[in-house]
């Protein structure tokens, strides 16, 4: 197993997992091709939700997640839009402080 891989485990549906081995079948694949295949297209789908990108900002901008994993979430064009966004966002919090 090559470094850039985690094992993880997680339980499922037999339904779920059985139609997964039908098509692993079918396709000459194994299980774990499948999955990853499946969980790769559902992350990449996802972050192209506008309600769901709007909840990653958001979790960005209160620190809950950090740059490098916005980044890994909606890719590099957008995180550093975000992140030039709470940059102002922080600057006019200050500016509004500074001003009391």
């Amino acid at each position: 197993m090559s470094s850039d891989k985690k094992r993880v485990q997680f339980r499922a549906p037999n339904r779920l997992i059985d139609r997964t081995d039908v098509l692993a079948e079918v396709l000459g694949e194994d299980r774990t091709d499948i999955l990853v295949t499946a969980l790769r297209e559902y992350l990449q789908e996802a972050t192209h939700d506008d309600t769901l990108t709007q909840e990653i900002a958001a979790a960005y901008y209160d620190d809950v997640i950090s740059y490098e994993q916005l980044k890994s979430l909606v890719g590099a064009e957008e995180a550093a839009n975000l992140r030039a966004l709470k940059e102002q966002l922080d600057e006019d919090y200050v500016e509004d402080v500074a001003g009391l």
